[in-house]
């Protein structure tokens, strides 16, 4: 995050989408207690079970006050995946308010921001996703991410560059 300035960025990123009129779509990871939602034994969401990561109504699930929904903004709720898509309405969302292209920030870069843009891809969304405005929890993860993943299943570019696109192509609002 501090590399990048990711929470800066993606803060006027939005704000500048806003102003463009595009939809913001907030789509936070939660838990009821227990995680019972979680089945598996390894990976990353058995540590998120074990450490009791993301509860319902706790701090750890809700979003940061700087990237707070504004009027017009959806929150999805029901992820309790690394995919935005698999157990939301994501897709029904986004196709209800007509949207093909969508721009992806978040964490982790490598999981949840890389799970739903590949998810979003296979759907046929026209997808970018922000270089500076995801983070992992290393920098080495991050860097590999964005060189090896990113432009397979979107186009990559940082926030500068996508606000630059979006006063050029009104499509993007």
């Amino acid at each position: 995050m501090d590399q990048t300035s990711m929470l800066e960025n993606t803060v006027t990123m939005v704000q500048k989408a806003r102003e463009r009129g595009a939809l913001i779509v907030h789509v936070p990871i939660s838990f009821t207690k227990g995680h019972n939602a979680i089945s598996g034994n390894y990976g990353i969401l058995a540590g998120v079970k074990e450490g009791l990561a993301f509860e319902a109504g706790s701090w750890g699930a809700e979003i940061c006050d700087s990237m707070a929904p504004a009027e017009g903004d959806i929150v999805v709720g029901g992820k309790t995946g690394l995919c935005g898509f698999s157990s939301t309405n994501l897709d029904m969302v986004l196709r209800q308010n007509g949207i093909t292209k969508i721009a992806l920030c978040g964490f982790l870069t490598n999981c949840c921001v890389e799970s739903s843009m590949r998810s979003a891809y296979e759907l046929g969304y026209d997808v970018t996703t922000l270089t500076d405005c995801v983070a992992a929890t290393s920098v080495e993860a991050q860097d590999a991410t964005i060189e090896h993943n990113f432009g397979v299943f979107s186009r990559p570019m940082n926030s500068k560059m996508f606000i630059e696109t979006m006063q050029k192509d009104p499509q993007l609002a």
